[in-house]
Order: C-alpha cells, then sequence, then structure tokens
C-alpha cells in the first residue's frame, strides 16, 4: 500500500489543513464534509469553532450552527465580526434563529435584531412575541400553500417557484382567500393525481392543527398521536400563520426530558449545560430544593422526639427507624418515577387517577407484604442466631416490623403516585413532585405509622 492511499482520521486531515494557513483549502475541506462531522469537529477543537464557521459557505456554516450547544452558538457569536454575523443569523430558518435568541439577554438580542434584514427583522420580532415554551416560539414561516381552486399543473408550479426556501415539501397546506386554513394534503398524493386535476378534489377535511400560543409540550404529543413531519399553526381565527417541523418537536422532547430528569432528582431545570453554568447560578439552582427537604426532614426529627419516651422503654424500636423510612422513601420514589414518565409519554391522563389509585392500592399491599415478611424474617432469625438480642418479646416486635412495613410501603406507593396527579390538576408541574421530596413526605408519616402499630403490639409489654 502507497503511503498517499493512506485516509488520515477527520482531526488529522483538518490540523494538517489548518496548519496550511491556505484559507482556500480551509474552506473546500470543510464545505466537503458532512455538517454532523463538522460539529463534532468544533467539539475536538473548541478553539477553532468561530473560524470553522466563518471559513464555511454561509448556508452550511448555518446548519451548523444550529445543531451546536447554546454554549458554543454563543462563544462563536462573540469572535465572529459582525458582518459575518449578519450573514449566518439571516440564513438561519426563522425558528431556530427565534430559538437561539430567546436563550440571550435583552441588550444582545437587541443588538443581534439590528443586524438582520428588514423582513427577516419582521419575521424575527414577530415569533419572539409569542410567550415562551409556546408553539409560535418554534413556528417558521417558510411553508408552500396553494389554494382551492388549483390545478395539480398549479399546484407543481407553485411549488417550483417557492419550495426552495420551504423547510418542508412533503405538506402543502390549502387555504381560502381570506388566508384561512382549509386542509393539508401529501406530496404523495400530488404526484399520484391527475394534472387537470383540482386540489379542492384531493382534500379530505381532517386536517390537524395547532395554535400559536400552545404549549411545546402539548404539540409534542399531538404529533406523536398524529404520526406527523409537519403541522400548521393557526391563530385564534384559523389564520394559517406558519408550520412546525419534526425536527423542531426532537428539540422540544429532549429539553423536556432533561428539565423533567433535573427535577426528579430534586433540583431546577438547568437551562444551559452542566460544564457551562456558572457555578453561583448552579448553587441558587440546587440550594433551593435542599433547603425545602431539609426543613421537611426537620419534620423527622420532631417526630422522633415526639416519641422520645416510647423510644426509651424500648430502645430496639430505634434500630429499625431507618429500614421502616427508607423502605416507604423507595417506594415512594418508585411510584412518583413511574407516574411522572407515563404522564410525560401521555400513557395516563388526569381521568386516569381512580385507575392509578386502585393500581397502587394492590400494588402497595403485595409489595409491602413481601417486605413485611422479609422484616419479620430478619427479627425471628437475628432472634435465633443471637439469642436475647430482642428479649422474650421478640414476636411482636417482629409483627411491629412487618405490619409497619405494609402500612408504610402503602402510604409511600399511594403518595408518590397521587401527588404527580395532584399537582398537574393544581397546574403545576408534575415532575416537581421528585424522588426526594416523596421521601422526605413518607419519611414524617412513616414514624408515626411505625409507632402506631408499636403500641398496638407493644402496649403493656414494652411501652
Amino acid at each position: 500500500m502507497e503511503l498517499e492511499d493512506v485516509i488520515l482520521p477527520l482531526d488529522e486531515q483538518f490540523e494538517q489543513v489548518i496548519a496550511g494557513n491556505d484559507k482556500m483549502a480551509i474552506r473546500q475541506f470543510l464545505n466537503h464534509q458532512n455538517i454532523s462531522d463538522v460539529a463534532e469537529l468544533m467539539n475536538q477543537f473548541p478553539d477553532y469553532e468561530a473560524q470553522i464557521i466563518a471559513n464555511m459557505a454561509t448556508h452550511r456554516a448555518a446548519s451548523v450552527f444550529k445543531i451546536l450547544d447554546l454554549s458554543q452558538q454563543k462563544n462563536i457569536i462573540k469572535e465572529l465580526p459582525s458582518s459575518t454575523v449578519a450573514e449566518l443569523l439571516n440564513e438561519l430558518p426563522a425558528d431556530d434563529r427565534t430559538d437561539f435568541l430567546e436563550e440571550l439577554s435583552k441588550e444582545t438580542i437587541r443588538d443581534l435584531i439590528k443586524l438582520l434584514d428588514p423582513d427577516e427583522r419582521k419575521i424575527t420580532l414577530s415569533l419572539l412575541g409569542y410567550p415562551e415554551d409556546s408553539v409560535g416560539r418554534l413556528m417558521t414561516p417558510d411553508y408552500v400553500y396553494v389554494y382551492e381552486h388549483n390545478t395539480v399543473e398549479e399546484v407543481f408550479a407553485t411549488i417550483r417557484k417557492f419550495a426552495k426556501n420551504s423547510e418542508t415539501v412533503d405538506v402543502i397546506y390549502v387555504i381560502n382567500e381570506q388566508g384561512k386554513l382549509v386542509d393539508d394534503i401529501r406530496i404523495r398524493d400530488v404526484i399520484l393525481a391527475l394534472p387537470d386535476k383540482k386540489v379542492s378534489e384531493l382534500i379530505d377535511g381532517r386536517v390537524v392543527a395547532l395554535n400559536a400560543t400552545d404549549d411545546q409540550e402539548h404539540a409534542n404529543q399531538v404529533f406523536k398521536m398524529n404520526n406527523r413531519v409537519a403541522l400548521p399553526v393557526t391563530d385564534s381565527n384559523n389564520v394559517l400563520l406558519g408550520i412546525v417541523t419534526i425536527d423542531d418537536m426532537l428539540w422540544v422532547a429532549n429539553e423536556e426530558f432533561s428539565e423533567d430528569m433535573q427535577k426528579m432528582g430534586g433540583t431546577e431545570a438547568l437551562d444551559e449545560p452542566y460544564l457551562d453554568i456558572h457555578l453561583l447560578k448552579l448553587f441558587r439552582k440546587r440550594v433551593g430544593w435542599l433547603i425545602v427537604l431539609f426543613l421537611g426532614e426537620m419534620l423527622t426529627a420532631t417526630a422522633m422526639g415526639y416519641f422520645e419516651d416510647e423510644i426509651a422503654k424500648a430502645v430496639v424500636l430505634a434500630l429499625f427507624v431507618p429500614l421502616i423510612i427508607s423502605s416507604g422513601g423507595n417506594s415512594g420514589s418508585q411510584a412518583s418515577t413511574l407516574i411522572i414518565q407515563a404522564m410525560a409519554m401521555g400513557e395516563i391522563t388526569l381521568a386516569d387517577w381512580w385507575r392509578v389509585l386502585r393500581r397502587e392500592i394492590v400494588s402497595g399491599l403485595l409489595l409491602g407484604t413481601v417486605l413485611g415478611i422479609i422484616g419479620f424474617l430478619r427479627v425471628a432469625v437475628w432472634h435465633q442466631i443471637l439469642p436475647g438480642t430482642y428479649g422474650q418479646h421478640w414476636q411482636s416486635i417482629g409483627f411491629t416490623v412487618g405490619c409497619s412495613l405494609v402500612g408504610v410501603v402503602l402510604w409511600g406507593t399511594l403518595s408518590g403516585s397521587m401527588l404527580p396527579i395532584l399537582l398537574k390538576r393544581l397546574g403545576a408541574d408534575p415532575a416537581v413532585s421528585s424522588a426526594p421530596f416523596v421521601a422526605t413526605l413518607v419519611d414524617v408519616t412513616g414514624l408515626i405509622i411505625y409507632f402506631s402499630f408499636a403500641y398496638l403490639f407493644l402496649q403493656g409489654v414494652l411501652l
């Protein structure tokens, strides 16, 4: 094999091209790579991020820019000259540009909007005017529309004329003279139709549309339920404003998933990559929930103090406190995680609360019984191995531990399953009912359940 036939890895090729300092060679090299490969190069060579974007064709640079992390996008904008930033922002699709701008400070947005062409500035300001996390922020005004009276031949003429700047031509939208949405037709149906056939003969009236003020999470559910690559967006009067495509929904789903995972871990949503967020901001995001959880755990100490006399009379009861409350917290965390995920996936709704409750009652009893039997056996086995460990009343202690585990696990599953549904009913984010929060709630009530069973089985014996 000849030495020159050996193909170097992409990163080594890039290093060689950069070392040559030939702008034309750099530009040709970058423009011949896949968009994803260029993005990977920027991850490997962060010092060259701005240089890579500046040395690419504008339309390819925009395609790379929109798939980068926010922190990378910010760094690039800071380093590039204003003229290059203007070209890049004007080339970006309106929805991707809006998605980037809404993450910046108001002062930065004001400076960057000045760089836009008049038409692009008007579109961007319009999209930024919609509520945060609404469908209006995601939609693009670049789409192909026709009228009912158009023929298939006229539809193709419209596509050839306007589709170049459209984000997708998989679906063609039908409007009336007032701009109101009538229907949408798949490009496949248009291709298979005869040239003289009218659009009115192709439509079926089963259009699915989003409102510009709809929540993005709701839009994500609509996409999944209808298996669409794009959906039209209308205002309250059914006037077609733009479209939202599936790639935007994938970004939304990813962001929602990350946000829910962070909240379920007992912290606020970070909104930025972990390594890029400022340490003080990370501290503020975490300390609030830690304080709330700490105050909640203080109630556990208060409950322990309330039963101080009982513990003094039967010190053996204190040995099982961690076992009891951790089991309740674990079962509650399990239930809350399952329900939050099911609600996020659209598997259950608020109307299903009674079905969920019934299932969790049965699940809680089964799980609690299993743990209760193990708890009783633990006391019995230890009594046989180390006689006298729990005294002559070891059976009563075993029944106290076993029944307490049944009650605490049942209460944990009910709390963990119902709390997300209750929060959703009140208009809050179900993910707030995180595993740490449920565990803290169950810790306090678990002590009450435990010592209630202790009174039942040990009153007049040890208490």
